[in-house]
């Protein structure tokens, strides 16, 4: 009597997970996205990098368009004597340097993250002069304000040096002073549009979403026991399956986020979601590619491809070629007790706003 009790359990249950890897379905995802109002990061939360790349007008427009980024300012850095004007400073003699400060959202974007940016405008090897200015306060340069972030520029600057046979020659330093510049120079581009810059601002055109997984680290298995639910842990990082149709988010199509429950990354978003009628949270694709990692599996006498999120390698569900045509033919069929939904009118906050143009 226990083996056939045992027995109709387990054929319920593969049943059950069959249907997942059975039921097409095309429904477009209901409401659209509605707008919400940014909001600002609290200033304590924020952190500074000091940035000298030549004439500031570019390198502030420049750095202002990085997600993460909540805030540049033009001034001049690491000179003699106290509140320089700019015809100070092209004077040379007080040796100040054209500096943007950049203020960032360490859980939206590294340091590391924003040096890459920085370097791909820059000559480093070009010794007081980038494109058409030349002159000491156009001088490349790094400015810290912690021994942490000393060693994160330090690293940087030796891997950028292999790809130059010159020395590099942007001057890493702890920050001595930071000026604002006046203000006809603050905003400077978006005052005037057609005004000279050195940088150009299209190479940010267009470019791909990059999600950096070190903002995203895995706890431990002993962490998430405490701080998962006992369902979400077993399915999340022992690989269970939650039943059909009584799920959280099989139904849910507000506007907004989902992140990997363990490390929070990000990983779909509403605007993939549909309905496929299986009875589990559907995507057409991940927010990145990425984003996700894939695996054969062949339990319960099937042959499936595992779906498994990159940061915390925790199970999400599966993939298969079912979903509509017309979105690409995927249909991604992950667990809710895998993810977790971040409306889009709380995303700013949970620090995530550097996803917004992909979820509005």
């Amino acid at each position: 009597m226990k083996r056939t009790v045992l027995g109709l359990f387990l054929l319920a249950l593969v049943m059950a997970i069959s249907a997942c890897g059975s039921r097409g379905g095309s429904h477009a995802a209901a409401p659209s996205p509605r707008s919400v109002k940014s909001m600002t990061i609290p200033e304590e939360n924020l952190r500074s990098l000091y940035l000298a790349g030549g004439c500031f007008w570019g390198v502030e427009a420049y750095m202002s368009r990085i997600p993460g980024v909540q805030d540049v300012t033009s001034g001049y850095a690491n000179g003699t004597g106290e509140n320089p004007s700019y015809k100070d400073v092209i004077r040379g003699d007080r040796g100040f340097a054209e500096t943007v400060h950049v203020k960032y959202d360490p859980a939206q974007v590294t340091l590391q993250t924003l040096l890459d940016y920085y370097f791909r405008v820059i000559d480093p090897t070009s010794v007081n002069k980038q494109g058409n200015d030349r002159g000491i306060q156009y001088r490349t340069g790094i400015y810290y304000t912690t021994p942490a972030e000393a060693e994160v520029i330090q690293q940087a600057v030796a891997r950028e040096q292999g790809k130059y046979d010159k020395p590099i020659v942007t001057e890493v330093l702890p920050l001595q002073n930071y000026y604002l510049a006046e203000e006809y120079h603050q905003d400077y581009l978006v005052k005037n549009p057609n005004g000279y810059c050195h940088i150009d601002l299209s190479i940010l055109d267009g470019q791909e979403l990059s999600i950096d997984p070190a903002l995203y680290p895995r706890p431990t298995d002993e962490l998430l026991k405490e701080r998962l639910t006992k369902d979400q842990y077993a399915v999340a990082v022992k690989n269970d399956t939650e039943h059909a149709f009584s799920n959280e988010y099989w139904d849910n199509y507000e506007p907004g986020l989902y992140v990997d429950v363990a490390t929070g990354e990000p990983l779909f978003t509403s605007q993939d979601k549909y309905d496929s009628g299986c009875g589990w949270p559907s995507f057409t694709k991940p927010v990145a590619p990425e984003v996700v990692t894939y695996k054969e599996d062949t339990s319960y006498g099937m042959i499936r491809t595992e779906v498994r999120s990159r940061a915390g390698d925790i199970h999400l569900g599966h993939v298969f070629n079912d979903g509509p045509k017309d979105r690409g033919g995927k249909r991604y069929c992950i667990n809710s007790a895998s993810i977790r939904f971040i409306p889009l009118e709380q995303m700013e906050e949970e620090h995530y706003g550097y996803l917004l143009s992909v979820v509005e």
